[in-house]
């Protein structure tokens, strides 16, 4: 191994391994976001998906598909599935969020309006389901629609959630599993399943899909207050928004009725002063927050390489794990 190759990104490194494939689903992506009675339905949705993301999660349905012995067709539909509901979701997301720019680039409802963003991601879960039933199997339905649920679901509790000091680590940890783990643990799930692998086996890769998810949000919670280029943004983001996260909910958990009283007029209230952010910051270091945060990321990360042990032994499964180390590395 060349040390080129051996410095790579594993997602980059599961990507070239896995190269004709994610054409394939690249190529059915294209084709099945055609729209013939209306052209922005493409326009919208080749500038979300032309954006250059790490496709992470059609990628994580291949590797997992393939590991498990699997050569075809229906794991790049599934794969394309995957992709479809998560560009619908950040396609809702920017609306509610009013967000301006995701992934370095002006969102869709910034560019065209709120109105196409809504309508074009509802296209596309409608997209997804097609590709799903064309598998033909029931339980693949069944888990991603399922997910599909789970994310609205977690989508609507973050609306109530987000600014209540009542939020406590397990509505974060629900939260968490609605928005971004429920894609991850079935984009790994259905690998496994439309395989057809042994029970266990679809069982180890639903839970490392499930704790890879809550570990890759868990840590850019955390790196909204860590910082670094990784993430696309500011410090402090989150607290500007007000968003109740891991950090502050830990912080917040051990606050003295001054330090609480802070949390009321910054996050509940949102009257926020100059300063505030680095108070913030001097009470999250104070109580360990940030710390404990992390190591809750690394051990979930744990939990995700761990579940890979009922998986064959194969390049795909070390690339896997490696994923997992990567995920958690922007906070080592």
């Amino acid at each position: 191994m060349g040390l080129d190759i051996a410095a790579t990104k594993p997602h980059e490194r599961l990507s070239a391994h896995l190269a004709e494939e994610m054409n394939a689903v690249n190529a059915l992506i294209r084709e099945r976001m055609a729209s013939k009675h209306a052209p922005r339905i493409p326009e919208v949705t080749a500038h979300l998906v032309e954006a250059g993301g790490k496709r992470l999660r059609p990628m994580l349905t291949l590797a997992a598909a393939k590991l498990c012995g699997y050569d075809g067709p229906y794991h790049v539909h599934l794969a394309a599935t995957v992709e479809f509901i998560h560009t619908a979701t950040l396609l809702h997301d920017d609306v509610v969020d009013e967000s301006g720019q995701r992934r370095g680039r002006p969102t869709a409802n910034l560019l065209w309006d709120n109105k196409s963003s809504v309508l074009v991601g509802d296209y596309l879960f409608s997209r997804s389901f097609q590709l799903m039933v064309e598998t033909g199997s029931l339980r693949v339905l069944d888990i991603l629609s399922n997910a599909s649920a789970t994310i609205a679901e977690g989508e609507v509790l973050q609306l109530t959630a987000a600014q209540d000091l009542r939020t406590n680590e397990d509505i974060y940890l629900q939260v968490v599993r609605g928005k971004t783990a429920a894609l991850f643990s079935a984009a790994t799930e259905v690998g496994g399943v439309i395989a057809g692998a042994p029970e266990d086996q679809v069982q180890g890769l639903y839970t490392y899909g499930d704790a890879l998810g809550i570990s890759f949000q868990i840590v850019d919670d955390l790196l909204d207050y860590w910082g670094g280029d990784a993430t696309g943004k500011n410090i402090g983001d989150d607290f500007r928004e007000r968003k109740l996260t891991l950090p502050v909910i830990k912080a917040v958990a051990r606050a003295d009725d001054e330090e609480r009283a802070f949390w009321v007029r910054t996050i509940e209230k949102g009257k926020q002063q100059d300063g505030d952010l680095e108070h913030a910051l001097d009470l999250l270091n104070k109580h360990n927050a940030l710390e404990d945060t992390r190591a809750e990321a690394l051990a979930w990360a744990d939990k995700a390489k761990a579940a890979l042990a009922t998986l064959p032994e194969d390049p795909i499964r070390d690339m896997l794990i490696d994923i997992a180390d990567y995920v958690v590395a922007r906070v080592n």
